[in-house]
């Protein structure tokens, strides 16, 4: 039985790898169908570049938006690189000098994004930057920052970034200068680093203890003479750099103003005073050139698949389950390739600037098959941002049934005041528990024999098969349909036209979870 067991385990990848390929091979094949039968009923489809009479897909507000921008964000990064890495070379400034050096540089570029409503942001920043003098030695500090914080971003979006005619009226002509951008949504990772920038702040008054030497030694960058991003975020900054030119150069440092990647405040000030440096040069540009070949991928996508143009069209709808399938799971791809490309461009700008990020997507929504690793690799600097100033003061694993809840509905909250987002996140909570409680049983069995491999296997795979569909159902509510179209696309998949699809789309992310399971033995194996 082992001998059947280890042959058939050889040439399982090979069958699974084929099968995946052919299912990939009738997606594009049938998604280039729907585009050509459906196209003059999409919406946001404008002439294209990439292909003769082809048509470009440019229906999602973001990235049409990011998309023709580039050309003056990159003249514009390219500028401030030049002049920040020119003032710290021949000047030899330390973290004050470069923090100075980085407000007067992000002032001009708020200027340009915000136009005269950049006023608004100041007071806030000021305010909580007083407030926190007040409140970071004290016990009630956590109430107060979070209560304070949530109101100001409550406020925000409920003003929709406020109105200079609450002045005045002689004042209400400098509401047409508003920029490129609305500073309130940008604001949104401004509250994070206040927030960040507050609890770093809190616990070097209180010193709090990390052990260093520990962490070198587990650590493989650190042993070897580098120094990791967690060190950087770990060890607190001398009390000095706390001031409040560094605290505002954090919250408007201009490559990572607009979207992030999100740093902590210790990583950000550690770097201004002696930059990290992990990246060397040709990584750097190996990495530009990275992002230039994923630009040319989803051109290609949009230009042929129109994926998001039948998402905000509507046509959805309308289309048979298979064929809704198989757009539902396109526009979850076109999402995670655009934000992959927009939270990469502002990090290469920071890497060249100086400053090392967190990667936001080190790994592909394709290559995710439970909750847990979606989360820590989809904005992954925002998840550690969450683990850290939220997961853990609120007790971490001890009580880590309660902290879903809080975490994933201050997301929904933080993203929009929108009842679609909170049922996103809330049906990301009910899908969370069971995985959450399978894996705590799990790790206390232990497997050896090669028939309880096989099925701890098994069960791995149609766990993973179940956490992906419910991934795709929560995350099409919350970007695409809304609370109410949840209910009408479980009565179109439990339809006798869509039970059979519902089934194979099982039994294919059940096979896929099995292909990337030999793929990471492989791995391991090569370690």
């Amino acid at each position: 039985m082992t001998g059947v067991i280890i042959g058939w385990k050889r040439k399982e990848p090979a069958f699974l790898l084929l099968y995946i390929v052919v299912v990939f091979i009738y997606f594009i094949h049938r998604t280039l169908q729907l585009a050509h039968e459906h196209k003059s009923k999409l919406y946001g489809l404008r002439p294209g570049w990439l292909f003769p009479y082809s048509l470009n897909d440019v229906s999602d507000a973001q990235w049409r938006n990011f998309r023709g921008n580039l050309p003056i964000l990159t003249s514009v990064f390219a500028l401030f690189a030049v002049v920040a890495n020119a003032l710290k070379a021949f000047l030899s400034l330390g973290a004050k000098g470069m923090s100075i050096s980085w407000i007067l540089i992000s002032l001009a570029y708020l200027a340009y994004l915000h136009g005269a409503w950049y006023f608004f942001l100041f007071p806030q920043m000021l305010y909580s930057f007083l407030f926190l003098q007040i409140f970071a030695r004290t016990k009630y500090f956590s109430f107060a920052i979070w209560v304070f914080n949530i109101f100001v971003l409550v406020c925000n979006r409920i003003y929709e970034g406020y109105s200079f005619s609450i002045f005045g009226e002689q004042w209400a002509y400098l509401d047409n200068f508003r920029g490129t951008f609305r500073w309130h949504i940008c604001f949104n990772f401004v509250i994070l680093r206040m927030l960040s920038f507050g609890y770093d702040y809190h616990w070097a008054n209180q010193q709090r203890h990390f052990d260093q030497r520990k962490h070198i030694q587990r650590c493989h960058t650190c042993k070897s003479g580098g120094i990791c991003y967690q060190l950087l975020q770990e060890r607190s900054v001398p009390i000095d750099n706390f001031s409040f030119s560094v605290y505002l150069s954090y919250l408007v440092y201009a490559p990572l103003y607009l979207a992030g990647p999100i740093i902590s405040f210790n990583a950000f000030a550690s770097q201004l005073d002696m930059p990290a440096r992990i990246f060397a040069t040709r990584d750097v540009l190996w990495y530009g050139l990275r992002w230039i070949f994923s630009f040319m991928i989803i051109e290609i996508m949009n230009h042929l698949f129109h994926y998001n143009a039948f998402a905000v069209s509507g046509l959805w709808k309308s289309l048979s389950p298979m064929d809704m399938f198989i757009i539902t799971y396109g526009v979850l791809n076109f999402m995670w390739l655009k934000f992959f490309l927009i939270w990469r461009y502002f990090r290469l700008w920071s890497l060249i600037s100086g400053i090392e990020a967190p990667e936001n997507m080190p790994r592909c929504i394709n290559n995710c098959y439970n909750l847990e690793s979606f989360w820590k690799n989809w904005h992954a600097s925002y998840n550690r941002w969450l683990v850290r100033y939220i997961y853990i003061p609120l007790g971490g694993s001890r009580t880590k049934f309660l902290n879903i809840w809080v975490i994933f509905t201050f997301v929904a909250i933080w993203h929009d005041l929108e009842w679609k987002l909170l049922s996103w996140a809330w049906l990301t909570c009910l899908f969370f528990i069971p995985e959450m409680v399978a894996k705590s049983a799990i790790s206390t069995l232990q497997v050896e024999t090669a028939s309880g491999k096989l099925l701890s296997r098994e069960l791995k795979a149609v766990a993973g098969a179940i956490t992906i569909t419910c991934l795709m159902v929560a995350n099409f509510a919350g970007y695409v349909v809304g609370p109410s179209g949840v209910n009408w696309i479980i009565s179109r998949f439990s339809s006798r036209e869509g039970l059979p699809v519902l089934c194979w789309m099982m039994v294919t992310f059940y096979l896929a979870v099995k292909l990337i399971l030999h793929i990471e033995d492989a791995k391991r194996k090569q370690q």
